[in-house]
């Protein structure tokens, strides 16, 4: 069975919906993660990679095969690793 994933939450906007989510794909142990999730709190879904082979694999598409963390999705824009804002 294919996941949808990500793409569930990245669907164009209909009128009077939420904006989507963004999603943080990590692990716990990474102080770089760490700092994603504070700094996007409430608006980020959080996968931890090292525990869900699936979301793994969701989180190599996105960076194109690069195994680094963060992997942060905000609609059609991909960052890998995170520096702050």
């Amino acid at each position: 069975m294919i996941s949808k994933g990500p793409a569930e939450v990245h669907r164009p906007l209909e009128r009077g919906k939420m904006e989507p989510k963004v999603i943080i794909y990590g692990t716990e142990e990474c102080p770089y993660v760490e700092k994603a999730r504070e700094a996007y709190g409430e608006k980020a879904i959080f996968y931890n990679v090292k525990t869900d082979p699936e979301r793994l694999q969701e989180m190599l598409a996105y960076s194109q095969g690069e195994n680094r963390v963060p992997v942060i999705v905000e609609g059609e824009k991909v960052t890998i690793g995170y520096g702050g804002t």
